[in-house]
């Protein structure tokens, strides 16, 4: 049975837009609570995590990937939480 990594890399791209999704919606919260309270260091923090979650399936390790073991390792859990394939 063969791999095809350009399909798989489909599937994990779509899994973290599936899991980022709650993450964007909780810091849209987070962010308009700091924007209420004027609190600019928690803006900065929100747009930055925001960006990153934005731009996880983006990554250069996912795309770098060459086997299937590679692009699980690709699974960026300082922005996406924990990793479903581990």
């Amino acid at each position: 049975m063969s791999e095809d990594i350009t399909k798989a890399k489909e599937i994990f791209k779509d899994k973290i837009r599936e899991v980022r999704k709650p993450l964007l919606e909780a810091e849209d919260v987070a962010y308009m609570k700091a924007l209420e309270t004027s609190d600019s260091s928690a803006q900065t923090a929100s747009i930055n995590k925001k960006k990153a979650l934005r731009d996880a399936p983006a990554n250069s390790a996912i795309t770098n990937a060459d086997t299937i073991t590679k692009l699980k390792a690709a699974w960026d859990t300082s922005v996406l939480g924990t990793n479903p394939y581990t």
